[in-house]
């Protein structure tokens, strides 16, 4: 699948989903929301309403007095309303009015007069001073024809704080239905133009994309064919960044640069120890107690040891680097390689009490140069003896793989944060030993990995199961 058709499907699902999701949410959200809304136009309504109703309520003619007349002749009224292209042309509130008991002395419907209301939640929480409210089936058994119930009390007009009754003003949900579904309609057709127009952009966006990573391609199969090509047209985005940086990495090839980062490289990792030293030689100059004496002292021996690790790994990772090939070429033997590096780690072994466990075959045989192999194996070996606890296991495997062979190094450390697998073949990146908490030059597997390009193969490093680290390095069978 070509790039520039990755990154269309890529983009567009992505917008796709989220597209997708944003609308399913509005569109589940309306029909609540539309029906709170409606909740708190009922409770102005029924609060209203009470106030008018006490009076009647008071006098004992609730049902055929001025207010269950006034009710009357609104419900008769023809609105002649258009709500958002929708007719209305009926009232569709039902009044009720209970008692202080709950029972009901009037229905503007004049269906439930004398019913005993008392235990429907609207009225029940009203007649307890709480706000109440309900819906429920208008008709028994189906649950589609709900009926909204939002109560408010009658308080006495004498003193406005004796519940004299509860009224209750109900409207059919079906009533705001056509509403609920229009607003869902808009709210996909409108989600599906920002579908259709995230796919427009997305297929442009991808067609630049694509045609400045196709420039890139180009210029670089030319600079690797050594043909002569001009840099690629400035931009200034990140693919301009990138011609830029191909650009550059041409020249450092040619050498010049080359030489100047690896200076850059060894000056500032060489700030630090000779710091180090700096400090401890200026104390000596002073009189000391022998201990401090002795501490400073090997303060400097160590940070000289780190020094000469420094320029031994860099001078050993330029050599390789320098180079796209093998200068020498021979078949080499990986399993004489392996026991012949875990007989000369016997020492450091029995120091550190390790034990290692080579599970080695007869005979690996692989076309590439002696002592790279093993400097490169012998850098695996010391970071797992560096990582092992006291007492640990280390397992040299030595495997057939994919028409080639892989040693895997697997130790019982505490293994690599997640943070730092994407980093560890970076240069001068380096973790703190567990026991002594000092760090590495960070040399060691950069080193590994440039000698398993130039041998055709890769190296990897992985946390195991149960913990521990597990290193490989993959070659290709001869």
């Amino acid at each position: 699948m070509r790039l520039g058709l990755k990154l269309f499907l890529g983009f567009f699902l992505i917008v796709g989903i989220a597209a997708f999701f944003v609308m399913r949410v509005f569109v589940d959200e309306v029909k609540p929301g539309v029906r709170q809304a409606m909740e708190s136009t009922l409770v102005d309504a029924a609060n209203v309403l009470a106030v008018m109703a006490g009076p009647d309520l008071k006098a004992g003619r609730i049902a055929d007095g001025r207010f269950a007349a006034q009710v009357a002749t609104a419900q008769r009224r023809d609105p002649r309303a258009m709500v958002w292209r929708f007719p209305k042309r009926s009232i569709d509130y039902r009044v009720t009015v209970t008692d202080a008991r709950g029972i009901v002395v009037y229905d503007s419907r004049g269906q439930d007069v004398g019913r005993d209301n008392s235990r429907w939640n609207d009225v029940y929480r009203t007649l307890r001073g709480q706000y109440g409210a309900r819906s429920s089936p208008g008709t028994p058994g189906d649950a589609d024809s709900t009926v909204m119930h939002v109560a408010a009390p009658v308080y006495d007009p004498a003193d406005g704080r004796t519940l004299i009754g509860v009224l209750t003003l109900a409207q059919p949900n079906d009533s705001i239905d056509p509403f609920i579904t229009a607003s869902q309609r808009a709210i996909v057709a409108r989600g599906a133009w920002l579908i259709g127009s995230a796919a427009l952009i997305g297929l442009l966006m991808t067609w630049w994309l694509a045609r400045g990573i196709g420039g890139l391609s180009r210029y670089a199969k030319a600079v690797s064919a050594g043909e002569p090509v001009l840099p690629p047209k400035p931009r200034s985005d990140e693919i301009g960044d990138l011609g830029r940086a191909l650009e550059t990495m041409r020249r450092k090839l040619e050498g010049k640069a080359y030489v100047e980062q690896y200076v850059q490289s060894l000056t500032h990792e060489m700030k630090s120890p000779l710091a180090a030293i700096r400090g401890a030689a200026e104390l000596l100059q002073e009189p000391l107690p022998e201990a401090d004496r002795q501490r400073f002292a090997a303060n400097i021996a160590q940070q000289e040891r780190r020094l000469t690790e420094t320029i031994d790994q860099l001078l050993r990772l330029a050599e390789v680097e320098q180079h796209g090939w093998l200068q020498r070429r021979t078949t080499v033997d990986l399993c004489a390689l392996c026991r012949q590096l875990g007989e000369d780690a016997g020492p450091r072994l029995q120091a550190a009490r390790l034990s290692l466990h080579c599970e080695l075959p007869d005979r690996a045989p692989v076309q590439g140069d002696a002592f790279l192999l093993r400097q490169a194996l012998g850098n695996l070996l010391d970071n797992a003896i560096a990582f092992s606890p006291e007492g640990g296991r280390i397992a040299l495997r030595l495997r057939a793989e994919q028409e080639g062979w892989q040693v895997a190094l697997l130790d019982q450390g505490p293994g690599v944060p997640d943070y730092a697998l994407e980093r560890v073949f970076e240069r001068f990146y380096s973790l703190a030993r567990p026991g002594s908490g000092q760090r590495s030059s960070g040399l060691g597997l950069p080193f590994v990995a440039e000698v398993a390009r130039l041998h055709g193969g890769h190296a990897r490093l992985e946390n195991r199961e149960g913990g521990g680290a597990r290193a490989a390095l993959w070659l290709p069978a001869l």
